[in-house]
């Protein structure tokens, strides 16, 4: 196996899909990085992603991001119930395969570095990469939020950072790194509107506190649902178990009167911590099996491993009586021959940045093939839950989002092909106008194929809330369209 190291970064933001998006494309623009997993939840007001890959790919990735995060993201308008420090909160990396800890820590000090000096945030070492004891924990340096971490700066030479200045960035606050062990965020909710339920039974059950060893718990308000949440950490779940965790909060729970309306895994978790009698006893609500974190990497290294079907398969497969692949799987792959295209003239000139900005863009498309069956699948697996289960709207409604960003996330890649291939055709050699002509026609038909699937699938949602989410991204994706084609059936005049 090769070294592989996970990487899970916090960002507080979980309200703007577009800052969520920059950040994925952001960790996805490093060669030989796999994306395994993305969140975004509205009242944490908080997106985690879970990326892997050999331990300097991982290490660029989380730098990228977080610079991205630096850029978009303004703590002092942040407004959330999760704790947070940063605009980039927390970054662990944790050793997955072939890999010693001690590389997770360097890394860590590696990234911590470049974000001190180039971004000019203060950065403050946890867990296994921790200078100073009282700063192991997450939670101690967290304690009081960004200003009770500057008072300490400023008042204890103790709590200077490990790296960068030794006050928090004006919009970006502070950030903690480290290493640590697989880590599982396991909440709970309980039907109830009630906070302060919430609070007194995470403060009972948390290892602090005397309850479940390796158990870390806050209680959260869940506005947009009306009720709360004991949101945990699970540090080794060897030692305590979801299981035990669910337990312990439900008789707490019961001892108040309050019921368990049903629990929640954030992130991936690692297969010896769950399997399907676990997820069904512990009424999990939305787990699928793509959450097992060995099955996501499984399926990432797979689709990197050079087996991907011929072309003669494909068409084949297109053809069969079968409903996927389809429509989006053949638009994104169209759209990257398109990129091809563009690639071979961006070369031919010796573009290359160009040249470098169409492989990504190829790539991403070539990955859309997959995750459009993948997500027309999801889809028709949560229509065929029985009519009366009380899980089937939300399920559908989840799988329909899934269903409509991706033929969605098809047309804006394949309108920035596009837009690369008319930047570079005026200083392209003649030989080639006709072919990066066509490959911008091509880009337009996949733009408008996208288009057309996403309005098509949108009509279908009833969750006003999921649709809103993606109404800016495709009235922005339907400019870029109207511009592409105005650029491409403009007449040029002759040189």
């Amino acid at each position: 196996m090769p070294q592989i190291i996970e990487c899970v970064p916090n960002f507080s933001e979980g309200r703007d899909p577009a800052v969520v998006q920059a950040l994925i494309v952001a960790v996805k623009s490093v060669p030989g990085i796999w994306l395994l997993d993305h969140t975004m939840d509205t009242d944490h007001h908080r997106s985690v992603l879970t990326f892997a890959g050999a331990p300097d790919a991982v290490g660029k990735a989380a730098l990228r991001a977080i610079t991205v995060a630096t850029e978009l993201i303004d703590l002092r308008r942040h407004e959330g119930v999760h704790p947070r420090i940063g605009a980039t909160d927390v970054v662990p990396f944790v050793p997955l395969s072939d890999v010693t800890m001690d590389e997770c820590v360097r890394v860590a000090y590696s990234v911590g570095q470049e974000v001190g000096a180039r971004l000019g945030i203060p950065v403050f070492f946890y867990e296994q990469a921790a200078s100073n004891p009282k700063r192991r924990q997450l939670e101690s340096i967290r304690l009081g939020g960004l200003q009770g971490l500057v008072t300490r700066m400023e008042s204890d030479p103790a709590w200077l950072p490990d790296f960068g200045p030794p006050r928090p960035h004006e919009t970006a606050g502070a950030i903690v790194i480290g290493a640590r062990q697989p880590l599982i965020a396991f909440n709970v909710n309980l039907n109830t509107p009630d906070l302060t339920v919430a609070e007194a039974i995470a403060k009972t059950v948390r290892h602090s506190n005397g309850g479940l060893p390796c158990l870390k718990a806050i209680g959260v308000k869940l506005a947009s649902r009306g009720m709360v949440q004991v949101a945990m950490n699970l540090t080794d779940y060897r030692v305590s178990s979801m299981h035990a965790a669910f337990q312990v909060v439900k008789t707490e729970a019961t001892k108040r009167g309050v019921e368990v309306a049903g629990s929640e895994l954030i992130g991936l978790v690692p297969q010896a911590a769950l399997d399907e009698t676990a997820a069904a006893s512990l009424r999990l609500e939305r787990f699928d099996p793509a959450q097992v974190l060995e099955t996501r990497i499984a399926a990432a290294m797979s689709s990197k491993s050079g087996t991907d079907p011929t072309l003669s398969d494909f068409l084949n497969t297109v053809a069969a009586a079968e409903p996927t692949p389809a429509g989006g799987s053949v638009a994104a792959l169209v759209g990257a021959l398109a990129a091809s295209l563009g690639v071979m003239g961006a070369r031919l000139g010796h573009h290359t940045k160009t040249e470098q900005s169409l492989t990504q863009l190829r790539r991403q498309l070539h990955q859309l093939i997959q995750a459009d069956v993948e997500a027309y699948d999801g889809l028709s697996e949560a229509y065929k839950i029985p009519k009366h289960h009380p899980d089937r709207p939300k399920a559908i409604s989840v799988a329909l989002h899934k269903a409509t960003e991706v033929p969605l996330e098809i047309a804006e890649l394949a309108c920035e092909v596009g837009q690369l291939i008319h930047s570079s055709l005026q200083s392209a050699k003649s030989a080639v106008h006709s072919d990066l002509t066509v490959g911008m026609i091509l880009s337009i038909a996949v733009a408008d194929a996208g288009i057309h699937t996403t309005n098509v699938n949108l009509k279908l949602q009833t969750n006003h809330q999921l649709n809103h989410a993606l109404l800016s991204r495709i009235r922005k994706a339907e400019r870029s369209l109207e511009e592409l084609k105005g650029l491409c059936y403009t007449p040029r005049p002759d040189t």
